[in-house]
């Protein structure tokens, strides 16, 4: 069965088509770009199933739905549930947990099956705990890295985004904004790991800020590319099968 997975983010679209246990390279579209999307789908006539986590709004959503009508392609938009695939959601209203969340933290649980902190570090930082039977404990949104720095050139008459580089005590302005973007995250995610109170407790970094994380977290962690696009394969799989 071929599958085309799609990961709908705020800034970008992940697109990657997995055939059984071969899965292609993922592409990646940005939203402003959506209108490409078109070319990323298999050839016409090929029989497809599309699964989509969608966190960009309803136009894209639609866009995706018409694309798939013309195909002739099964698509389905994943929802976040009370359980699915291992893990328990103990969101107060679990619908109205993010998809991209959801995915992420249910191939989090396929990849560790122990307690975890799932960090995804996109225009938002989350920040969600898994525990060692599975449950969704509750999660931290943040504004991103970039996002942070934005928010302050925008409210303030002075402070502009300017790039910057990250040390302890900026002596200037664009060091200060970066490094106090960073800070924030950071001290973020340390106090949410040191709440977990197990040993051996792992932090999953993904999305586009993990690699810049990783460098002073100072905490057991792995990068893991692409939590969505892997957990709604597991979703998908577990649904429809192999």
């Amino acid at each position: 069965m071929l599958r085309l997975l799609i990961d709908a983010g705020n800034t970008n679209i992940k697109i990657q088509q997995v055939e059984g246990d071969r899965c292609q390279p993922v592409s990646v579209l940005p939203v402003i770009r959506a209108c490409e999307l078109e070319a990323f789908f298999p050839a016409a006539g090929l029989v497809c199933e599309v699964w989509v986590s969608n966190v960009a709004g309803s136009v894209l959503g639609e866009r995706i739905r018409l694309l798939c009508a013309a195909r002739g392609c099964k698509v389905t938009f994943i929802a976040s549930q009370a359980a699915q695939c291992g893990v328990h959601n103990n969101y107060a209203q679990p619908l109205s947990l993010g998809t991209d969340r959801w995915a992420s933290l249910i191939a989090a649980w396929s990849l560790q099956r122990r307690t975890c902190l799932v960090v995804g570090s996109g225009t938002a930082t989350t920040i969600d705990a898994l525990s060692d039977r599975g449950e969704f404990l509750g999660g931290l949104i943040l504004p991103g890295i970039a996002l942070m720095q934005q928010a302050l050139a925008g409210a303030t008459a002075q402070l502009q985004v300017a790039g910057g580089k990250y040390v302890s005590f900026p002596l200037n302005t664009a060091d200060a904004m970066f490094s106090g973007a960073l800070q924030a995250t950071y001290g973020a995610i340390r106090l949410q790991y040191a709440r977990l109170a197990a040993d051996d407790a792992q932090v999953l970094l993904c999305g586009g800020a993990a690699r810049l994380l990783s460098e002073h977290l100072n905490v057991p962690l792995q990068i893991q590319d692409n939590l969505v696009l892997q957990g709604l394969l597991i979703i998908a799989r577990e649904r429809g099968g192999a």
